[in-house]
C-alpha cells in the first residue's frame, strides 16, 4: 500500500511539473547575428524581467533563417523574425507571415511614416534603417551628386559596390536617378558604369576594404551604408559623407509574425517593446541600430555615427521591394553583360 501511495505520489508530482512547464511562456525569435551582447543587455533581458517569460535568439544570415521558417512552416518553431524588407515581402509571398494588428502596438504612432508598413500589404513593421550615401576626400574632390562618381576627377579613384552586394542596386538607383532614367531595370546606369569600368579602382564586395583603400590614398570616394561610416570618420584625413542632391537611398529592417504562430500575442508585446521610445534610445546611443521611432533624442555625436532624424528620413529613396525582388536577376546579367565582375 505504502509503494502504491508512494507511486502515486510521485506521478502527480511529474504531472504538476509538466502542467507548470506547459504555462510557462516562452517566445522563439530569429535575428541577425551581430551586436547581440547589446541587444541582451538593451533588450532582452529587460523584456524577459517585464513579460515574465523566457526568450530564445536564434541567429544566423537571412539565408538560413528563412530557409528553417520554410522547413518548418506547417509547424512553426519561430514566433518572430528580423530580416529586410525584401525578404519579407518574399517570405509573405511565399506565405511565411501573418499580417500584423497595429492597434495592439502602443508605439506604432511613433513610428516614423516609412517604416509602418514598408512594403504596403501588412506583413511587417520597420524597426530600423539607414541611409547610403558617399565617402569622400573633401580635399581632394566635391561630391554634388551621384553623377560626380563618375565623373573625370574621380577616374582611378573611386571604388564602386559589386551589384551582388546590399549597395550595388542601391548605388545604381541613385546613378540612374541622376542620369535622369529611374526606370526598374537600372539599365542606363549599369551601361555608364560598363563605359567607366575602367576608371574604377575596384567593384567591392565588403565595405571593409574600402577604409584600407581611402588610408591607402588608392582611392578618394565610395558609396556606403551608414552603418560603416565610423570607419571613416576616425582616420586623420578630411573625409566627409555627402548629401547628394539626388537625396539619399538606405535600406531599413523590418519585424514579421511568422504564419501559424502558437505566440502570437506574446510576438506582438515584444514587438511593441522594441519599437518603445525607451529602448530604441538605448539601442541608438550605443549604435546598435538607427531609430525608427520618431521620438528618440541623441545626441549629435551620436546622431553623426547613425541615421537620424525627420529631414534624414525625408530624403531616403529605398528600392521598392518588389523592384528588388522582380528585377535582381536581371541587373545580375546585365552587369555580367556591360561590366563583368
Amino acid at each position: 500500500m505504502a509503494i502504491k501511495k508512494l507511486m502515486m505520489a510521485s506521478a502527480a508530482l511529474i504531472l504538476s511539473v509538466t502542467a507548470a512547464k506547459a504555462e510557462e511562456k516562452t517566445l522563439t525569435i530569429s535575428v541577425y547575428g551581430f551586436a547581440q551582447d547589446a541587444f541582451k543587455e538593451h533588450l532582452y533581458e529587460p523584456f524577459e524581467e517585464k513579460c515574465g517569460c523566457e526568450l530564445v535568439v536564434e541567429t544566423g544570415n537571412s539565408v538560413e533563417r528563412l530557409a528553417k521558417i520554410e522547413a518548418n512552416k506547417e509547424n512553426p518553431v519561430i514566433d518572430l523574425a528580423v530580416i529586410s524588407m525584401r525578404d519579407a515581402l518574399s517570405a509573405a509571398r511565399n506565405g511565411l507571415t501573418d499580417k500584423i494588428d497595429n492597434s495592439k502596438l502602443a508605439n506604432f504612432d511613433k513610428l516614423y511614416d516609412i517604416a509602418k508598413d514598408p512594403n504596403g500589404d501588412g506583413m511587417s513593421i520597420g524597426y530600423t534603417f539607414y541611409a547610403s550615401s558617399i565617402a569622400y576626400r573633401s580635399d581632394k574632390v566635391t561630391i554634388d551628386s551621384w553623377a560626380d562618381l563618375l565623373s573625370d576627377d574621380l577616374a582611378g579613384r573611386v571604388a564602386l559596390p559589386n551589384v551582388t552586394t546590399t549597395q550595388g542596386p542601391l548605388t545604381l538607383y541613385m546613378l540612374g536617378k541622376a542620369l535622369g532614367d529611374e526606370d526598374p531595370s537600372l539599365k542606363t546606369p549599369i551601361a555608364k558604369v560598363g563605359e567607366k569600368k575602367d576608371d574604377i579602382v575596384t567593384f567591392y564586395v565588403r565595405s571593409s576594404q574600402l577604409v584600407q583603400l581611402m588610408q591607402q590614398e588608392e582611392i578618394w570616394a565610395a558609396p556606403i551604408g551608414r552603418f560603416a561610416w565610423a570607419g571613416f570618420s576616425k582616420m586623420d584625413m578630411p573625409i566627409k559623407w555627402a548629401t547628394p542632391k539626388e537625396g539619399q537611398s538606405g535600406g531599413m529592417n523590418v519585424m514579421v509574425l511568422t504564419k501559424g504562430s502558437k505566440n502570437r500575442d506574446l510576438a506582438l508585446e515584444f514587438m511593441d517593446f522594441w519599437l518603445s521610445t525607451d529602448i530604441q534610445t538605448a539601442l541608438a546611443e550605443n549604435l546598435v541600430d538607427s531609430p525608427a521611432n520618431k521620438d528618440v533624442v541623441v545626441s549629435d555625436e551620436v546622431a553623426d555615427n547613425l541615421t537620424y532624424g525627420a529631414e534624414t528620413v525625408k530624403n531616403l529613396h529605398l528600392i521598392p521591394s518588389e523592384v528588388a525582388l522582380d528585377n535582381r536577376e536581371n541587373w545580375l546579367s546585365q552587369w555580367n553583360n556591360k561590366v563583368g565582375q
